[in-house]
């Protein structure tokens, strides 16, 4: 079949085949819900990063032996690895923790095994530390899942009741919490766990010549169990068991510690104490003691469901179990923030597809709405089950690319029902109308739908941690969008063919009155149902049954003659209007004067956005749900001093948090206050993986209530407030964050110093931090260096000399010292179904006390005498007071030292960047100390780049995709024109409406709005082509020639007003599908139903996070349609002028030739 008048086979198959696409129309509709409700609800997707962390341990020795010892050489054999990217580590007092970073292209399991296998090569050298105990130092090699390590709710404990009794409870509902399927932990905060602690005196071991392993010794052969065999009586077979084990940690009292001289039993040497060991955490809310269970879930499974589970478990415990006086709160409930999230994009979803049917039904009438229209639920459906099958969560960002969708997704089904419509207008036979006019259509929405997947085919190729997160927004809109097509060749082709009219018929007010008795009375016994059963289900249902009806009434005598009005007054008026305006830009120089005029305006609106320069960001800008204050004193602080200062701080954080409470005491900002001090303290932007005790130190979060409950209040406000509050604590680092928005990306100001002289580069720091406060730039929050020379040390050396001849090690120096101070595990009470520690060491009166510790002797027995011997450690050793580093920080083998700081808010990171950079050109660094920025500004180059280099990819994707198409190269110029041109919605909008440049979102929005650019105008040009076909074909003229220029001019004014509805209809449904987004409207359609609530609010989370590209598809598209209606008929008229003029020349030569070959 010819060009001019062609079939679409699928389609035409899908026409012939009805029932076949009914059954089809079936298994999506119900596939779809099934896989809708069935898929795993979260916020953001989960981000696993080819990271496998190397922990090791190794007890008595400072941060350098350890980097010596350990860090360095795992590093090195770490270095050899292949698609390694980078490799970090942090080292400690007795604690080294190596992170390696692969690229993506690499498993994590495969990862894991080769850094496991490089980890046994090196704990295989001679050289590799070995315990106290003998045995080497054993690496712990593991990888972290984000998802499985982010808390997704706190229980918190709190009442009359003792911190142990608390714990009993915490572990009671940890036992049912950790047997639900979704749950990986439930860790216990603010409580310890129990120990028996021997705690010996010290002078009474030394008059009675008892040593350390003399007690563990005689501990370790008393407190067991001991088969003794089999015996036989009477021919039965009996298995003697010499009971060994204690039952009351009192028993130990009695253990014979020695037998020399007399029995010296436990007690006369020590205390026996069943106690809570040493505070390693604490937690509070609201400045009362709190024990808590942080609930982690584990991956890829069901957040909201998990919650739901816990909660249940909590009230019917609190019901059957728990005492009524024990106060029981939720705190930090992650799946109320996603379960808002994903409702907020869902009703966004149903008011933006409200918005195209209305949109539609004006221009289309109401029956051929409803054929576009019901585009939109099958091809949502559609998308389900093919991102179910693959595994993918139901997340903001697939939500918010079913949103980006929605304007697409109906423009297929528009271009198939209008040329659909068109052709019958004309007089054609439905069926012949529907085959032919999909037949004309087909390929030009196959193209327009690929070079839109063209555009968002290269965000699929986004490396790193940024890509991953991504990555999910062009596979979702790839498959809706694919889905669309499916739904428009197939379906939308059967249903035209079936029952498409090109007069809209009105509803017989006897049928409308019988139509309304059965719904309406369907839906008031729904409602009651709903009542009755207390479900609602019935109710949502029953009322929109009954809204349906109202809506029915409403369109036959209010929206119908407003329809009517439309289509045949106002429409037609348009057209007419853009007839005349399309004439007036063809005729003669204005064609020029429209082209160019666009290209000074794309260069004016370029200009302009250089000098307006907004505010550059990685990211939007977000509301904190969470304000931390982190609190740091220099290591080797003690807990209880941090504890201390903590309660300082919390003090000034509740003072701030109590402005926010109303006269009835209700906070209508905030949620709660924890503290937390020493462990689930730290910093996750500076620990990197650390899981080691932090006495030193605390944290204070304040979690904010939902947006709609702020009345109006930024929770901004509440953070610049915190951040006043706590300053002037001296001697602490007090930094106050809020919770980030997207994957990690460092701080906006991050100076690396790197170098191997750590003295040198920690004085460079301090040096380059002094020059930049000096600087006094403004908005940089505190300028913090991650390492510090603060932490205290006592060194003791040993005179092996004499050591050697009074017959003692160094070792039996540092064993004596440390089973003096950190005790020794030398047994296991068992209690119940738990089991405790037994754990040696000496009393606190004399542990923490130096003269006692030096003056102890080491006692051993002699082996040349046989007699105890007692010789002081202080005889044997000398001790100088030093300090050492906090911790030594390497990257790529080389050690490090960032200077790094958060943004006030209302400062733009970008601009402070730049001006440090500028001042710090002239600052002499030592030859041996590099220095460079990295964080965010890092991650915003790297990303910028990508973006950047994706838009030139989709830009030639697109463009392959045309010329095949069009098998010509100035039909797919012209339409990469009005892609460039459109960017000219983009720079004025933002300028104009005065918004940030977000890199990540805007650049998005860009790639995007090129591959929705592409769509009118291929269809426009597409149809007009055929129009210009057909006028040869009338003349009777070769596809080869070309027509005259009154002809090009006629045809393509009428191929511009034939696609006038189209592409009108296209860009606002596009644009009305992404307004609610844009302008953060929200409401609440399922509560409106159901509980007669709309829960009417603008603003919200996902506003600022999706906006900026909402926004940026929006200016784009507003201006890309006047492109696609004017400038693209005029720039494919001067293309066509073009070859006319040069076949004119042609002709003339020839002619030219001619009359000279005669004249000679």
């Amino acid at each position: 079949m010819n060009k001019i008048d062609r079939e679409f086979k699928l389609s035409s198959w899908a026409i012939d085949n009805k029932m076949t696409v009914y059954v089809i129309i079936a298994i999506i509709v119900v596939g779809g819900l099934i896989s809708y409700y069935g898929m795993p609800r979260e916020s953001f997707p989960e981000v696993v990063e080819t990271k496998i962390y190397v922990s090791s341990i190794n007890p008595g020795n400072s941060a350098e032996d350890v980097e010596k010892f350990i860090t360095e050489p795992l590093e090195e054999e770490f270095n050899d690895i292949g698609g390694v990217d980078e490799i970090t580590s942090t080292t400690l007092q007795d604690y080294s923790m190596v992170i390696v970073t692969f690229n993506e292209d690499v498993s994590v399991e495969s990862a894991k095994q080769k850094v496991k296998d490089k980890v046994d090569l090196v704990k295989a050298e001679t050289t590799w530390p070995t315990m106290d105990n003998g045995a080497k130092v054993e690496p712990n090699v593991f990888d972290l899942n984000l998802s499985e390590e982010m808390p997704i709710l706190n229980i918190n404990l709190t009442g009359d009741y003792t911190v142990q009794q608390l714990k009993d409870y915490a572990e009671y509902l940890q036992e049912k919490i950790e047997l639900l399927p979704e749950i990986k932990e439930a860790s216990i905060r603010g409580a310890e766990e129990m120990e028996i602690e021997i705690a010996l005196d010290v002078y009474k071991m030394s008059a009675s010549e008892v040593s350390f392993q003399d007690v563990i010794n005689s501990i370790s052969a008393e407190n067991r169990t001991i088969s003794g065999g089999n015996i036989i009586t009477s021919g039965v077979q009996k298995n003697i068991r010499i009971i060994g084990e204690i039952t009351d940690p009192k028993e130990l009292r009695d253990v014979v510690v020695k037998r020399d001289g007399g029995n010296i039993f436990l007690k006369d040497i020590a205390k026996i104490n069943f106690q809570e060991k040493d505070p390693t955490t604490y937690a509070r809310e609201y400045g009362d003691p709190v024990v808590m269970l942080d609930i982690k879930k584990r991956s890829g499974e069901n957040m909201i469901e998990a919650v739901e589970k816990i909660k249940e478990i909590v009230k019917t415990e609190e019901e059957e179990y728990l005492p009524g006086d024990l106060h029981v709160s939720l705190t930090n409930d992650l799946s109320t923030d996603t379960e808002d999230q994903v409702n907020d994009l869902v009703n966004n979803i149903i008011f933006g597809v409200i918005l195209v049917v209305l949109v539609l039904m004006f221009f289309l009438g109401f029956r051929n709405a409803l054929f576009v229209g019901i585009a939109i639920p099958l091809s949502m459906l559609l998308s389900y089950i093919i991102l179910s099958t693959m595994g993918y969560t139901l997340n903001t960002m697939v939500l918010f690319a079913l949103v980006m969708g929605l304007g697409m997704l109906v423009d297929n089904g528009i271009v198939v029902v209008e040329n659909v419509y068109t052709l019958m207008d004309e007089g054609m036979p439905r069926l012949k109308a529907a085959k032919q006019g999909l037949g004309e259509i087909a390929w030009p929405i196959i193209a327009s739908t690929a070079t839109t997947l063209a555009a968002f085919f290269p965000l699929g190729l986004w490396p790193g941690i940024m890509g991953k997160f991504m990555i999910i927004f062009p596979i979702t809109l790839s498959i809706v969008l694919s889905s669309s097509l499916f739904v428009a060749l197939i379906i939308n082709s059967m249903l035209t063919s079936q029952f498409m009219k090109t007069e809209e018929g009105k509803i017989k007010k006897k049928k409308l009155v019988r139509l309304s008795i059965i719904m309406g009375a369907v839906g008031i016994l729904m409602v009651l149902a709903g009542y009755m059963l207390n479900t609602g289900f019935f109710r949502g249902i029953g009322n929109l049954l009954i809204f349906a009806v109202l809506l029915l009434w409403f369109y036959k005598y209010v929206l119908s003659k407003a329809v009517d009005y439309f289509q045949f007054r106002a429409l037609k008026k348009l057209e007419s209007n853009y007839e005349r305006s399309l004439k007036y830009a063809l005729r003669g120089r204005n064609a020029y004067f429209f082209f160019f005029g666009t290209i000074l305006l794309l260069v004016l609106s370029l200009m302009l956005f250089g000098m307006v320069q907004p505010k550059v960001s990685l990211f939007p800008e977000n509301e904190p749900k969470q304000i931390i204050t982190y609190i740091e004193y220099p290591e080797g602080t003690d807990i209880e001093k941090t504890n201390k200062l903590t309660r300082m701080v919390e003090k000034q954080v509740m003072n701030v948090v109590e402005k926010y409470e109303d006269e009835d005491g209700y906070n209508y900002m905030v949620e709660s206050v924890i503290s937390q001090v020493g462990q689930g303290s730290g910093n996750p932007m500076t620990d990197m993986g650390q899981q080691n005790e932090m006495p030193h130190r605390g944290k204070v979060t304040v979690t904010m209530r939902k947006f709609n409950q702020r009345r109006g209040t930024p929770s901004s406000q509440v953070l610049t407030e915190v951040r006043e509050a706590v300053k002037g604590f001296p001697g602490a680092s007090i930094i106050v964050e809020k919770d980030a928005v997207g994957p990690p990306a460092g701080y906006p100001v991050n100076l690396e110093l790197q170098g191997d002289d750590y003295e040198q580069m920690l004085a460079e720091a301090e040096n380059i931090r002094s020059y930049i406060q000096s600087l006094n730039v403004q908005g940089i929050e505190e300028l913090k260096i991650d390492v510090n020379k603060t932490k205290p040390e006592l060194d003791v050396r040993v005179d092996r000399k004499k050591a050697g001849q009074l017959g003692v090690s160094t070792s039996q120096v540092g064993q004596t010292l440390r089973r003096s101070i950190y005790g020794e595990e030398v047994s296991t009470f068992k209690k119940g179904d738990d089991d405790y520690e037994v754990n040696v060491r000496l009393n606190e009166e004399y542990r923490y006390n130096q003269n006692a510790l030096f003056n102890q002797p080491i006692t051993f027995r002699d082996q040349n005498t046989g007699k105890i011997k007692q010789v002081p450690i202080s005889s044997l050793v000398e001790t100088d007071v030093a300090s050492s580093f906090s911790s030594i920080k390497r990257k790529d083998l080389k050690r490090v030292i960032t200077l790094y700081s958060n943004v006030l808010e209302g400062y733009n990171g970008n601009e402070i960047v730049e001006r440090l950079k500028t001042e710090l050109k002239n600052y002499e660094l030592p030859k041996n100390i590099n220095l460079q920025f990295t964080g965010e500004q890092e991650e915003q180059a790297e990303n910028m780049n990508f973006l950047l280099k994706a838009l030139l990819i989709a830009i030639g994707g697109i463009l392959l995709i045309l010329v095949a198409q069009f098998n010509s190269i100035s039909r797919p110029f012209i339409i990469l024109m009005a892609v460039v041109l459109s960017l000219v919605g983009v720079f004025m909008g933002l300028t104009i409406f005065q918004m940030d440049f977000i890199i990540i979102m805007t650049m998005m929005g860009i790639i995007s709005l090129a591959g929705i650019v592409v769509n009118n105008a291929i269809v426009l040009i597409d149809y007009t082509q055929i129009l210009i076909d057909r006028k040869k074909k009338e003349l009777g003229l070769n596809p080869d020639e070309h027509l005259n220029r009154k002809q090009y001019f006629d045809t393509i004014v009428a191929g511009g007003k034939s696609r006038l509805r189209p592409v009108i209809l296209t860009a606002i449904t596009t644009v009305l599908g992404l307004i609610p987004l844009a302008v953060g409207l929200n409401i609440d359609f399922f509560n409106l139903f159901i509980n007669y609530d709309p829960r009417i609010y603008v603003g919200g989370d996902n506003v600022i996070f999706w906006g900026p590209l909402a926004w940026t598809v929006i200016f784009g598209l507003v201006f890309a349609t006047f492109l696609t209606l004017v400038v693209v008929p005029v720039m494919f008229y001067l293309v066509n002028r073009a070859k006319i003029r040069i076949r004119d020349k042609k002709i003339e030569r020839k002619e030219r030739k001619k009359r000279e070959l005669v004249n000679t």
